[in-house]
């Protein structure tokens, strides 16, 4: 009965769905359980780029089936998008499942992102403005809008006059913007639902079954650890929670069901948006990571900050995801410095610290410890075994490894899908 966790063990953008992609030949099932389209994974498979910002990344592997859960926020625009994309490059996309149950992003909560972020001004959180935040709060406030609703014609008209009645309000007294039709919103969704039918499933039931026939399920988390609205470095985090825990809530299957949970390290670290960041570089450095990286969000467009390895943030993710592995992505990234720096503690008010510190503004007065190793000039995207990459290489993925508190089973060499060392198989 292997089910697999695959989340960021950082601030997100580590590769996940390189090592999706990875896996999906042997899984049966891939699950989108939290987030929406404020995620994107990039997969290469041979010279074809794919960027995914809602689909799971099973969606390229036609013996998957890729199923997006019910901790899911679902833009319906977005996802239909996405689907013509593919659909025009060949992909068959007809095994998707979308559960029932997940919410819907309409155009009320999109507009209220954007306006309460620039209302905020220097204090803004820094969202994508794609109204993810806006719906899981009307989730939590019992007002939001679920895929299930498209299909009851008198719930959704209530449902959206409900939601509408406060914000109005704030849109017109205190944003100075005019008010939303509840008429036009409920129009616009259900132009949705007709094309949405074929997809929608009860994805708990469908999910708990195939783990019964003992198939394989792999749950994909969007974001990384560092992100979690629980346990990120809050307010600076996205609405849903990317770690382990999310996955039993989000797709709604219970923890005693899950094998496997891998997290994924970025070489080096990176992150969108704004929020403290201990390791980030201003300097050539941190351009020339973020030039040879290509570090640039698939979802956003916007550059992402770039920093060394980050062990202390490591540990933190094995600790409360419970990693049983790790993935290491883009070591290829950092061949040709002759020196890399990798934080192993913080000082805080001048005391050496081991551990991410609890509070958040000891967290944000956090200055990197370095230790510094040996970097190599050859070239690793040709390497298949863990022996094939230089010593120094070598070196630098065991000390990660013993700094991280878990094993690192896969190294990413490049960006191909044929570009990873696989240690240990995650299917064992």
């Amino acid at each position: 009965m292997p089910a697999l966790v695959l989340l960021g063990a950082q601030w997100g953008d580590e590769g996940k769905g390189k090592a999706t992609d990875l896996l999906g030949g042997s899984v049966d099932y891939v699950v989108r359980y939290q987030g929406g389209n404020n995620a994107g994974h990039t997969v290469v498979v041979g010279d074809q780029k794919y960027a995914l910002h809602l689909l799971p990344s099973g969606i390229l592997t036609p013996e998957c089936t890729p199923v997006i859960g019910n901790g899911v926020v679902v833009d319906p625009s977005v996802l239909f998008s996405e689907l013509n994309g593919l659909n025009e490059r060949g992909v068959d996309t007809s095994k998707l499942l979308i559960s029932g149950n997940a919410h819907l992003i309409t155009s009320y909560n999109v507009t209220v992102d954007k306006v309460t972020e620039r209302f905020l001004g220097k204090r803004k959180i820094g969202t994508t403005g794609r109204g993810i935040g806006p719906t899981y709060a009307d989730k939590i406030n019992r007002v939001g809008i679920r895929i299930q609703d498209l299909y009851d014609e008198s719930i959704l008209t209530q449902k959206v006059e409900a939601a509408l009645e406060v914000k109005n309000q704030l849109l017109t007294k205190l944003y100075n913007r005019r008010a939303i039709e509840a008429g036009q919103v409920v129009e616009e969704l259900l132009s949705y639902a007709d094309r949405l039918k074929p997809y929608v499933a009860d994805t708990v039931l469908v999910l708990n079954q195939a783990l019964e026939q003992n198939k394989v399920v792999l749950f994909e988390g969007g974001q990384g650890t560092l992100l979690d609205i629980d346990h990120g470095t809050y307010p600076f985090v996205t609405s849903s929670n990317p770690t382990a825990g999310g996955a039993c809530t989000g797709a709604g299957v219970g923890p005693t069901k899950i094998s496997r949970v891998i997290g994924i390290l970025k070489a080096y670290t990176t992150r969108v948006g704004s929020g403290p960041f201990p390791t980030e570089l201003f300097d050539a450095d941190g351009d020339a990571l973020r030039r040879i990286g290509g570090e640039r969000g698939v979802t956003t467009g916007r550059d992402r900050r770039c920093g060394w390895f980050d062990a202390v943030i490591a540990r933190y993710a094995t600790r409360v995801n419970g990693l049983t592995d790790f993935f290491l992505t883009k070591l290829d990234v950092l061949t040709g410095w002759e020196e890399i720096p990798v934080c192993v503690a913080y000082e805080i008010d001048g005391k050496r610290v081991e551990e991410l510190p609890y509070s958040q503004t000891d967290f944000h007065h956090a200055k990197p410890i370095y230790e510094t190793l040996p970097g190599w000039s050859e070239g690793i995207t040709k390497a298949k075994t863990f022996e094939d990459l230089p010593k120094n290489a070598q070196a630098y993925v065991k000390a990660l490894e013993d700094m991280s508190g878990a094993p690192i089973s896969a190294i990413g060499v490049g960006p191909g899908r044929d570009e990873t060392i696989e240690i240990n198989s995650f299917l064992s």
